[in-house]
């Protein structure tokens, strides 16, 4: 796209384009819109279509890798639609008589989503399905890096859309990538749903347009005394290797507790993990980040091998992520900071206040508002956990990367974007689904008042002067 003018023109040929298509939805019935969101989930899952996708996400992106990509797809896209099942979003979606309150559901027009590179396979579908279920018509705007990728995952959408006879429009892709037809995207659209890095959010809240969006990942894991240590190390594992860490779920730093520390560690070393000896740190720290503090992205969502490679460290057979100790947290200390790659970051700490304020010093230098878990079998400690520290979720005993943004074996709302709370410069701490892309009208009726006495507001306070 040659300029800013040149974009406005394009972005505005797809806007009404999408505008025309979300006319012909707006007024659909629940079961329509019900009906056309499992058809399109269901098209992202088609075993065929979804080793295809995950395939060549990887090799168009260079990160990641396809079982875990395939696991993505199925368990994001089902279990998307799991949580919208049943649910009303169309006509009248609450009746209070009580109170007097009715709320009716209405779409909001034209979403603009922002895709990351780092899950352009999932992601497509997951936003598609929730502006469908919503009456929405939504244009999706891919990483450079993934732009066929992109395209591919709306093709399959808006194949569905033409068999169903609905408009192909309501899914559309657009295909001239660049920071200028994205800045257009999010000035034009009427809501913008923002999954990416900080850059990409800050710029959807600066745009004039109402956003939903995430913050920086840098999730931090405490293991205490009483943990069971060979499940915590399983769990870490799992999630630290999960498509390369692409997710910014996964376990940046793990803090733990001083006299568990070096059993911890033997446990991450049999499961994987390479502690990278002291006089290799300063070399892995020149591979992970140029002179300007920027992470290399040759490291990102890649194989431990290549990282290994880069840095000149002997990686020894069997290994799967690297492990680095730390103690500092900040600017000077990179490693306290995201990674997006199979490295995490070890702590120790004596007294649970310091795991506690770890766990903050950390998130607010990197990743403020996101997440955090711990692996504990004492209730007191999630709750005075879960009482001062600044994050909007923290995953007990589970593998974070695979639990933060929804599993089967939680409760957590199935999404690819993570709100992050004012903390994160977010307007939510909550995972973001489709309920977030509607509008409401509220009706209300007259009913018999409520207003108190003051006696019943003040009690005796009103006497006290």
């Amino acid at each position: 796209m040659a300029d800013a003018q040149e974009a406005a023109k394009y972005i505005a040929g797809l806007i009404k384009r999408a505008k025309d298509a979300q006319k012909k939805i707006e007024f659909a019935t629940q079961e329509q819109v019900d009906e056309l969101c499992t058809r399109v989930a269901w098209s992202g899952v088609k075993p065929d279509f979804a080793h295809k996708l995950a395939k060549y996400c990887v090799e168009e992106t260079g990160m990641g890798n396809e079982p875990s990509k395939y696991g993505k797809l199925m368990t994001k896209i089902k279990g998307a639609l799991r949580d919208m099942r049943g649910k009303k979003s169309v006509g009248v979606v609450e009746n209070d008589k009580e109170k007097g309150i009715i709320k009716i559901a209405k779409p909001m027009g034209v979403i603009g989503a922002l895709i990351p590179v780092t899950n352009g396979e999932a992601t497509p579908f997951v936003k598609a399905i929730c502006a469908i279920k919503t009456r929405n018509a939504i244009i999706m705007a891919p990483h450079p890096r993934a732009k066929n990728t992109n395209k591919m995952a709306v093709d399959q959408i808006r194949s569905v859309m033409k068999k169903q006879n609905w408009p192909e429009d309501l899914v559309i892709n657009l295909d001239q990538v660049s920071v200028e037809t994205s800045t257009e995207l999010m000035k034009q659209c009427d809501m913008i749903l923002a999954t990416g890095g900080g850059g990409m959010v800050r710029a959807a809240y600066s745009s004039g347009t109402p956003s939903q969006g995430v913050g920086a990942g840098n999730t931090v894991c405490i293991v205490d005394e009483t943990a069971d240590l060979k499940d915590a190390a399983d769990k870490i594992m799992r999630s630290k290797v999960f498509d390369y860490a692409t997710s910014c779920s996964t376990e940046n730093s793990c803090i733990f507790q001083d006299g568990i520390y070096d059993q911890m560690v033997k446990e991450l070393e049999a499961v994987g993990g390479y502690l990278v000896p002291p006089e290799e740190k300063p070399k892995l720290q020149k591979a992970m980040w140029d002179e300007r503090g920027l992470l290399n992205r040759e490291i990102v969502a890649k194989p431990v091998e290549t990282i290994a490679k880069l840095a000149g460290i002997d990686l020894p057979r069997g290994k799967t992520f690297l492990m680095i100790e730390e103690t500092g947290v900040g600017k000077g200390y990179p490693f306290s900071g995201e990674k997006l790659s199979v490295t995490t970051t070890l702590y120790k700490w004596k007294e649970f206040k310091d795991a506690i304020d770890l766990v903050n010093r950390i998130t607010d230098y990197s990743g403020p508002g996101h997440s955090c878990g711990i692996h504990t079998a004492l209730d007191s400690r999630i709750m005075e956990l879960a009482h001062k520290v600044k994050v909007s979720r923290i995953m007990i005993r589970q593998p974070q990367c695979l639990a933060n943004s929804g599993a089967w074996t939680n409760g957590m709302p199935m999404s690819m974007t993570l709100g992050c709370g004012s903390w994160g410069g977010n307007s939510t701490t909550s995972n973001v689904t489709w309920e977030h892309l509607l509008n409401h009208t509220w009706v209300s009726y007259p009913i018999p008042s409520t207003q108190p006495s003051d006696e019943e507001l003040f009690g005796t306070i009103m006497y006290e002067d």
